[in-house]
């Protein structure tokens, strides 16, 4: 396989999984592009290598930076934006698990903590959302305390947390 058909698979493969992880294709693609870019890109640079109008590139470009995973980058003599993303695959790994939690894990432990509260009036089905929600909550504020110890920890963490469990 040579370069460029490989750089196409990796993009859309990235593509495809950043759906996965509820993001969109496009914003994945552009994510995947300047991963694997030696030197920042323009936005003209994004759009004409995958073929995407200038809005999309935008908007992306936009709540990538928005999620701290794409950074403007300034070229002294340039007067185009240049966009660059995180090298480093376990801070880049760390950056998306905080912003998930954030983003996803937080607002669920905000309203089944809500939920989990309100007043028992007696009856069984009061009394059998309390209890399940009360569950989930705790379940669910343990799994986002463990992913928060973990995305806190300095380099190497996925490394060093997989040790931690398989010892």
């Amino acid at each position: 396989m040579e370069y460029q058909e490989a750089k196409e698979k990796f993009i859309s493969t990235w593509g495809s999984l950043g759906t996965l992880w509820g993001i969109n294709k496009a914003m994945a693609q552009i994510q995947a592009l300047l991963f694997i870019s030696t030197k920042p890109l323009s936005m003209e640079d994004i759009m004409e290598q995958l073929q995407i109008s200038r809005g999309n590139t935008s908007m992306n470009l936009r709540q990538l930076m928005d999620w701290g995973i794409v950074t403007k980058e300034l070229i002294p003599g340039e007067r185009k934006e240049y966009f660059t993303t995180e090298k480093d695959v376990q801070e880049l790994a760390r950056i998306i698990a905080k912003e998930r939690s954030r983003r996803e894990i937080q607002p669920v432990v905000k309203v089944l903590k809500e939920v989990s509260s309100i007043k028992d009036d007696g009856t069984e089905k009061t009394k059998e959302l309390i209890k399940q929600t009360k569950a989930l909550y705790d379940l669910t504020e343990t799994a986002d305390a463990m992913l928060n110890k973990i995305v806190n920890q300095q380099q190497n963490w996925i490394t060093k947390s997989l040790i931690k469990l398989i010892k």
